[in-house]
C-alpha cells in the first residue's frame, strides 16, 4: 500500500505563532494558526483536516459496503464534525459526528442505518480513532 505524506511547519510562539502544512501530494495546502485552533477565527485547523479525513474514508467505505451488498449508491455525502475540548488540564479531541445522506435506489431506511453503522466502525480513519473518540452518527436517506 502507498504510504500518505504531509508536511507541518510552525514558525513561533503558541498564540502568537502560525504554520504551514501540505499535502505530499500536492492536493492541497493551507495555514493556521492559535486562533484559528482555539479561538474560533477564520481559517483551517488540525481538527478541521481530520474531520475531512474521516468525512472522506466513510463516505469511501459506506459505498463499497452498499455495492458490496447489491444496493450501490448513487451518492453519499459526509458532514464530519470534530470536537476538541479540554479534559484534565490540556486539549483532547473527544468527539467525532458523522452525519450522512445517502442516494440509494431501493434501499430501505433501516438497511442503510445499517450499512452506514458498519462503515463508522470499520472504515481505516475510525479504526485509528476507536477506543480514544466517541463517535455520534446520524444517516439518514434522501
Amino acid at each position: 500500500m502507498p504510504r500518505s505524506t504531509a508536511t507541518a511547519i510552525w514558525d513561533g510562539k503558541l498564540k502568537d505563532g502560525g504554520g504551514q502544512f501540505s499535502a505530499g501530494s500536492g492536493a492541497f495546502r493551507g495555514t493556521y494558526t492559535f486562533a484559528t485552533r482555539f479561538e474560533g477565527a477564520t481559517g483551517t485547523n488540525p481538527e478541521e483536516l481530520l474531520a475531512a479525513a474521516h468525512a472522506a474514508c466513510f463516505s469511501m467505505a459506506l459505498a463499497a459496503g452498499l455495492e458490496k451488498a447489491g444496493t450501490p449508491a448513487t451518492r453519499v455525502a459526509t458532514l464530519a464534525s470534530c470536537t476538541i475540548d479540554m479534559v484534565d488540564g490540556s486539549p483532547k479531541i473527544t468527539t467525532m459526528r458523522l452525519e450522512v445522506r445517502g442516494k440509494v435506489p431501493g434501499l430501505p431506511r433501516d438497511a442503510f442505518v445499517k450499512a452506514a453503522q458498519s462503515a463508522k466502525d470499520n472504515c481505516p480513519v475510525s479504526k485509528a480513532l476507536k477506543g480514544n473518540v466517541a463517535f455520534e452518527l446520524d444517516a439518514r436517506l434522501e
